[in-house]
């Protein structure tokens, strides 16, 4: 059986030692360094770091969000230096929510790999079940050569993206809080606001109250209803800096909603050029 969606913490306990590939993707925007000091501290048996800045994004540049995407053939070389071959069976987690793992979810979909998961509740759901961690390194695995295969997950730059709202050809989500959205309470990036034309779905609203995701149903109604209509096809997920835009990209295809693209750059990388259009308030 493959899991390309969510895993819960009974289904991955009860997976043969050795029958996947784990990645421990916690992390901290204000604090870099946080993931990978907890990581060594005690972590899931067997798995792998994963940091968010280093092996999920490419270096920063003068026009680029805070975490651009790599090409997919670097990506494709660093997933086959973990050992990771195309049949794999991947499973990844981070605290709880799933905001940081749920990035290196997409980035495997974007280079072919389907059978990738994302632990249901994270190392919170894991250490409530009273299982145990571990603080010794992850295996050792022989680096492999990873083929790329057609992208589960599509993207889109910034000047496609501008022609294609002029058009109204697209419908662009953004994942950011409320708040942040209307323009509120930005401590991230140096300009508050969102792209004119974007509808906001926090994705905390794909969650419970334990921080897991919601039903598949519950999730697909939800989406339905910020979707008012418009094929999933159409559906352009944005954040502040890419990352948690792909929590919300899980929820769609784990709601059954397939066919959406990220744009990468997001709120980070539209503000840069500061001829772009900024709006605030909730619409």
């Amino acid at each position: 059986m493959s899991y390309q969606t969510l895993i819960s913490v009974e289904d991955l306990h009860a997976l043969p030692s050795g029958s996947y590939a784990l990645f421990d993707c916690r992390f901290d925007l204000g604090k870099p360094a946080w993931g990978e000091s907890v990581y060594a501290e005690g972590h899931l048996p067997g798995a792998r770091y994963a940091h968010l800045d280093r092996d999920l994004a490419a270096p920063i540049t003068a026009t680029s969000g805070r975490h651009p995407l790599p090409t997919r053939e670097e990506f494709a070389q660093r997933v086959g230096g973990w050992g990771v071959s195309p049949q794999t069976q991947v499973v990844v987690y981070d605290q709880g929510n799933g905001m940081y793992a749920a990035r290196l979810w997409w980035m495997l979909r974007w280079i072919g790999h389907r059978d990738v998961a994302l632990l249901n509740g994270g190392l919170a759901a894991w250490s409530a079940a009273g299982l145990a961690l571990s603080t010794k390194p992850a295996p050792s695995a022989s680096a492999c050569e990873y083929g790329l295969a057609p992208s589960a997950g599509g993207t889109m730059d910034v000047a496609t993206l501008q022609r294609e709202l002029a058009q109204r050809a697209v419908l662009l989500v953004d994942g950011r809080g409320a708040d942040r959205f209307a323009g509120q309470n930005e401590t991230i990036d140096p300009v508050a606001g969102h792209v004119p034309g974007a509808v906001n779905h926090p994705f905390a609203r794909n969650l419970d109250e334990r921080g897991q995701f919601l039903p598949a149903a519950t999730l697909r109604e939800r989406w339905l209803a910020t979707l008012d209509g418009r094929p999933a096809g159409e559906v352009v997920a944005m954040c502040g800096s890419g990352v948690s835009a792909c929590h919300n990209l899980l929820a769609l295809a784990h709601a059954g909603l397939d066919g959406t693209r990220l744009y990468a750059g997001s709120w980070s990388e539209w503000i840069r050029d500061p001829a772009r259009p900024v709006a605030t308030g909730s619409a």
